[in-house]
C-alpha cells in the first residue's frame, strides 16, 4: 500500500518533539542524504541547501576527500585524550599555523568552545602580560553579537532570546555597538585586555561594517595595548571571499577563532590561532578538552583544509557571491528593504517580518535558507556551487518573491 506522502515527515517531526527539547523551530524538512549543494529529505525530495549548517558545509556536503579521510582513521585510532600524543596532531596545527600566520594553534571542538578558549587566553594575557590587577579584566563585545551558546557568552548578547532565563551574567564584558570605533576606544581602559568581534555580524542578519571598521579596531587595539580577537567561526575559511574575513581589510587580529568548516560539516572541530606570547600564558592543566585534537579530529581538519585551498574556494566564494549578489539586487521588490553581503554570505532584508514565511514557501520551491530577526533571509550556499546552480537556485528564490506579492 502507497504511503501518503508527508507521513514520514510527519513521524519524524513528531519522535524529535516526543523526545526532545523544544529549544529550535525548525523548517518543517527532515533531512536524510546530502551531496556537494544538495540535500535530499525523507520523503525523496531534493533541495538546494543555502545555509550550509552556518557555514559549516563549505566545502559542500559529503566532500569525499573529506570522508575518505575519516573512514580511513576511523579503522585506526580515533581517540587518545590529551593525556598521551597521538601522531596526527602536530601535522593538523602545523597546517592552521601556515594558512593563518599565526605561531600556534588550540584545538577544541564546537565554535563555543573555541570562543570559550579565546576568553581564557585574554583574561590570562591580561593578568600576565598586562598586568591587570586579579579578577578585574574586562572584555570588550559588540551589539547583536553572536558566539555561541555557553552561559558566559548568552550572558553579554543583546538577543533577549538568547539571554532571558539565564542570568545571573558573567561579569567582566562590556557592550559597544557595532561598526564604531569611537565607541570601543571610548570603552577601553587599564582594565581592558580584548576586544571580541566578527568581521560580519552573521546571525544579526549578515551585518558588513565600514571598510575601515577592521582598520580602526587594529589601531585602536594596538595603540592601548589590547588584544584584538576575530571570531571568523562563521565567516572564516573561505565564506566571503578570502581565507578569512579580516584579510578583506588588510589587517591581522591577535587571535583568530575558527570552527564550523573546519571539517567540512563531518565532525565538530574549533580551534584559535595566535602568536606564542599569548598562547605562552596556557600552563599544563590550565585549560583542556577530553577530543579537542584527538586523531580523528586532526585527520578531518586536515583533509578539510585541503579542500579549501586546493579548489580554491575563497576564490570561488568571491566569483559566485558577486554573480548571485547582482542578481539579488536586480530584483528591486518593493518588499526587499536592502540585499547585503560578502563573497557567499548574503542576506535580504524585508520592511516586514515576513522571513520564516518567505523560507516555509521556499521549501517549495526546493531551497532551503533560514530565517533570521523576523525580517532577514541569508544565503549562504556550499562554495562548491557552481553558475548553473546559481542561476538556477535564484530563479526559485524569484519565484518566491512572485508568490509573496499575492499572499502578504
Amino acid at each position: 500500500m502507497p504511503v501518503e506522502k508527508g507521513v514520514k515527515t510527519r513521524e519524524y517531526i513528531e519522535k524529535d518533539f516526543r523526545f526532545g527539547a523544544g529549544n529550535y523551530a525548525p523548517l518543517p524538512v527532515v533531512l536524510e542524504r546530502g551531496e556537494g549543494v544538495f540535500v535530499w529529505d525523507v520523503e525523496g525530495d531534493r533541495y538546494y541547501d543555502m545555509l550550509s549548517a552556518y557555514s559549516a558545509v563549505n566545502q559542500g556536503h559529503c566532500h569525499p576527500a573529506i570522508i575518505a579521510a575519516a573512514k580511513a582513521q576511523m579503522d585506526i585510532l580515533c581517540l587518545t585524550s590529551r593525556a598521551f600524543h597521538n601522531n596526527i596532531m602536530g601535522d593538523f596545527l602545523e597546517k592552521i599555523c601556515e594558512l593563518t600566520g599565526f605561531e600556534k594553534a588550540l584545538p577544541m571542538n564546537s565554535g563555543a568552545e573555541g570562543v570559550e578558549t579565546a576568553i581564557k587566553a585574554m583574561r590570562r594575557w591580561g593578568y600576565q602580560k598586562k598586568g591587570i590587577a586579579k579578577d578585574q579584566a574586562e572584555i570588550i563585545v559588540c551589539t547583536e553579537n553572536f558566539h555561541g551558546r555557553t552561559t558566559t557568552i548568552v550572558g553579554f548578547s543583546t538577543d533577549p532570546g538568547a539571554t532571558e532565563g539565564y542570568g545571573p551574567v558573567t561579569p567582566g564584558f562590556k557592550i559597544v555597538e557595532y561598526n564604531d570605533a569611537e565607541a570601543l576606544e571610548a570603552a577601553i581602559n587599564e582594565n581592558t585586555c580584548g576586544f571580541l568581534v566578527e568581521p560580519i555580524q552573521g546571525e544579526a542578519g549578515v551585518k558588513v561594517p565600514d571598510d575601515d571598521y577592521l582598520v580602526k579596531v587594529r589601531e585602536i587595539c594596538t595603540r592601548n595595548n589590547v588584544l584584538f580577537c576575530a571570531d571568523e567561526i562563521q565567516t572564516g575559511l573561505g565564506r566571503t571571499g578570502a581565507l578569512f574575513c579580516f584579510q578583506h581589510s588588510g589587517v591581522r587580529p591577535d587571535i583568530v577563532i575558527m570552527g564550523k568548516a573546519l571539517s567540512g560539516g563531518v565532525y565538530p572541530i574549533s580551534a584559535i590561532a595566535c602568536d606564542n606570547h599569548i598562547m605562552e600564558v596556557f600552563t599544563a592543566g590550565s585549560h583542556g578538552s577530553t577530543y579537542g585534537g584527538n586523531p580523528l579530529a586532526s585527520v578531518i581538519g586536515i583533509a578539510a583544509l585541503d579542500v579549501i585551498v586546493n579548489e580554491k574556494l575563497p576564490e570561488k566564494a568571491a566569483e559566485k557571491g558577486a554573480r548571485l549578489m547582482e542578481k539579488l539586487k536586480a530584483l528591486d521588490h518593493p518588499a526587499i528593504r536592502e540585499v547585503r553581503g560578502k563573497g557567499l554570505l548574503i542576506a535580504i532584508e524585508f520592511y516586514e517580518p515576513i522571513a520564516k514565511k518567505f523560507c516555509k514557501q521556499m521549501q517549495k520551491e526546493g531551497v532551503l535558507a533560514k530565517d533570521t530577526h523576523d525580517v532577514t533571509v541569508r544565503f549562504a550556499p556550499p562554495l562548491v556551487i557552481s553558475d548553473e546552480q546559481i542561476d538556477d537556485a535564484f530563479q526559485r528564490i524569484s519565484r518566491t518573491l512572485g508568490w509573496l506579492e499575492n499572499n502578504q
